[in-house]
C-alpha cells in the first residue's frame, strides 16, 4: 500500500477525531437546530457520495452488459441495504435525541450505545473509501486518484460534525472532556479498519468491484434513510436540515467532479 492510499484511508478518521476535539473548546452540547443542521449535511454528503463515487463508477464498470449494465448495482445495493439491516438489529445502539435503545435486549450504558450507534453508520463509511481505493490500486480506469480522494476528503468534512455530536453529549451527560473525547475517536476507528478490510477482500475478488461499490452504496443510503434524515426532522418544524443536506450534498457533488 503506497502513501498515498494510507493517508487517503486515515483521511476520514482524522475528520472524526477533529470533530471530538470540539470537547475541549465548547462547554454546551449542540442546540437542536446545530444538530439537525449538521445531521442533514452529512446526510447530503453520504447520498451525493454514493451516487457519484460509487453508484456511477459501478455501471460504468458493467458497460460490457449493455442495457443490463445496472444489474450488478442493484444486486449489490439491495445487499448493502440488508447487510445494515442486520447489523441495525444484532447490535443494541441508541440514536441522538431518544430514550428508546434499538437492537436486541442490552445492560449496556446509555452512553455506549450511543457510540455503537455513530460506530455503525461509520462501518459503510470506512467500506466506501476501501472499496474506492481498492478499484484505484487494481488499476481501475474508471477511479481516479482524485476522485479516491474526493470521498475521503467528503467523508471527513461529513465527519467533522458527528465527531462533535458525539463526544459534546456524552460530556454533557457526565464523562470527563477525556473520555468523551476518546469515545468520539473510538466511534471513527472503525472506518479505517473497515477501509482496510475492504481493499483485502475487493483483491481477491476484483471481477465482483461493481457489486462492492454499489454494496457500499446501500450500506451509506440505509444510513440516511433509517436513521440520519428522521434525526434532522424530528422535533420542532425547521428547515435548516433540508438546507444543509442541499450544501452537503452540492460540495461532495462538486468535490468529486472537480477532483475527479
Amino acid at each position: 500500500m503506497d502513501t498515498n492510499t494510507a493517508l487517503g484511508l486515515l483521511i476520514p478518521f482524522i475528520g472524526t477525531s477533529a470533530g471530538s476535539a470540539c470537547v475541549f473548546f465548547m462547554k454546551d452540547k449542540l442546540g437542536d437546530k446545530v444538530q439537525r443542521g449538521l445531521t442533514g449535511f452529512a446526510s447530503g454528503v453520504m447520498v451525493a457520495a454514493s451516487i457519484w463515487s460509487l453508484i456511477i463508477p459501478a455501471i460504468e464498470q458493467s458497460k460490457h452488459l449493455g442495457s443490463m449494465s445496472f444489474i450488478p448495482s442493484a444486486i449489490g445495493f439491495s445487499l448493502g441495504i440488508v447487510f445494515l439491516l442486520i447489523l441495525d438489529s444484532v447490535i443494541p445502539h441508541l440514536h441522538m435525541n431518544t430514550d428508546k435503545a434499538e437492537g436486541p435486549k442490552s445492560k449496556l450504558k446509555r452512553t455506549t450505545m450511543m457510540v455503537l450507534a455513530v460506530t455503525l453508520h461509520n462501518i459503510p463509511e470506512g467500506m466506501a473509501v476501501g472499496v474506492v481505493y481498492a478499484g484505484l490500486l487494481s488499476g481501475n480506469t474508471s477511479i481516479t486518484a482524485g476522485g479516491a480522494l474526493a470521498l475521503a476528503i467528503g467523508i471527513a468534512i461529513q465527519n467533522f460534525p458527528e465527531g462533535a455530536i458525539i463526544s459534546l453529549p456524552l460530556c454533557a451527560e457526565g464523562k470527563n472532556k477525556g473520555k468523551a473525547f476518546l469515545s468520539g475517536v473510538l466511534s471513527g476507528a472503525v472506518e479505517p479498519v473497515g477501509a482496510l478490510l475492504t481493499i483485502f477482500a475487493a483483491s481477491l475478488v476484483v471481477p465482483a468491484m461493481p457489486y462492492l461499490l454499489s454494496f457500499a452504496a446501500g450500506a451509506m443510503i440505509y444510513v440516511v434513510v433509517e436513521e440520519l434524515i428522521p434525526e434532522m426532522s424530528s422535533g420542532e418544524h425547521s428547515n435548516v436540515g433540508v438546507i444543509m443536506f442541499s450544501i452537503g450534498f452540492i460540495l461532495m457533488m462538486a468535490l468529486d467532479v472537480a477532483l475527479g
